[in-house]
């Protein structure tokens, strides 16, 4: 099985970069729609575990470049784009070029994953890690492979991409947490720091968070709906979405196939973060496990049987997320 291809009428070529005028308006259907936001609920169930990144569901599932694409558009010329029509059309006009439909529709999805499984994969990670993190390993080894399908024509420059985007991961992944008391401004640079890695495919946003001694402080302020924290985060990840991804739409437009290289690099090397066995520093297990090591070597037995098949699940669900992304490219 490949990996999806993502929409992108009216590719330009390398001497012709992607520009705000050159996005194509899309017209979906509400069953279209639907599938925009169960992506989006995958995305969102993908963020909320620390080491695995939404971007890797939104590229396995087709919609990665139309993502970025729709994201970068935002920007000052739209003040511009309003002006020329005016009133109701004006805005009409800016809800088309940002491709907003779908956006909305992805965010909606995003927030019911936030919203609805935040609680009951918290409680997985602190009270089931081998299983849930056995789930992850396999969907990203299996999203490993069929990406690397999608390069063609390997090349040095490629090859070492590869190699620097894993190496990135595993050093980001091998970082010391912080243990904080987050203030709201280190929020708002914490979640803006945290969306440009949740946006790339093999850097997890949550680690991010993590690694900054913010997760904790966002995750209970979506239990408890405290609105401040939530809205100084969002405020900080909008922020660094608008900033970063322009820089990446630039790459996609003229160097798709390295810049797939390096992205699969920093999913590959992710697999560091979200391997299942783990214990702490004494080789215990407790919330502290966070070092690697054999299965065999593990506490409580490697548990085989559940392990790999949740691996096996894993695989399994994101090569039909594949295929799905497949399908509907070609429809």
């Amino acid at each position: 099985m490949t990996a999806p291809q993502s929409p992108r009428p009216n590719q330009p070529s390398a001497a012709q970069p992607l520009d705000a005028s050159t996005v194509p308006v899309r017209t979906d259907r509400p069953k279209q729609l639907l599938g925009v936001y169960v992506r989006g609920m995958a995305m969102g169930a993908a963020d909320i575990v620390p080491g695995v990144s939404g971007g890797t569901i939104a590229l396995i599932a087709g919609i990665y470049e139309r993502l970025i694409n729709a994201l970068s558009s935002i920007g000052p010329n739209l003040w511009q784009i309003f002006r020329q029509e005016g009133g109701i059309k004006g805005l009409v006009a800016v809800w088309r070029q940002v491709d907003a439909t779908f956006l909305l529709c992805l965010l909606l999805g995003i927030a019911t994953s936030f919203l609805t499984l935040a609680g009951m994969i918290k409680h997985l990670l602190d009270n089931e890690p081998l299983l849930i993190w056995s789930f992850f390993f396999g969907l990203v080894v299996a999203t490993v492979f069929i990406l690397l399908s999608e390069i063609k024509r390997w090349n040095i420059g490629r090859a070492v991409l590869f190699i620097i985007g894993i190496v990135t991961a595993v050093t980001i992944s091998s970082l010391p947490l912080l243990t904080t008391t987050p203030s709201l401004p280190y929020l708002f640079f914490a979640g803006a720091i945290a969306i440009c890695a949740m946006i790339l495919p093999g850097i997890s946003g949550s680690f991010i968070l993590l690694l900054m001694g913010a997760y904790d402080t966002v995750l209970e302020a979506v239990h408890t709906h405290d609105f401040t924290i939530i809205f100084t985060v969002m405020a900080g990840m909008a922020t660094g979405l608008l900033l970063f991804t322009r820089a990446l739409k630039w790459l996609l437009s003229r160097y798709y196939q390295a810049t797939l290289a390096l992205l699969t690099g920093f999913i590959a090397g992710s697999l560091v973060k979200v391997w299942p066995w783990k214990v702490d520093a004494l080789g215990s297990l407790n919330s502290e496990a966070i070092t690697n090591v054999m299965p065999w070597q593990y506490p409580t037995g490697a548990h085989w049987l559940s392990t790999v098949g949740l691996m096996l699940l894993g695989a399994i669900l994101v090569s039909l997320l594949s295929w799905w992304g497949n399908r509907t490219n070609r429809a």
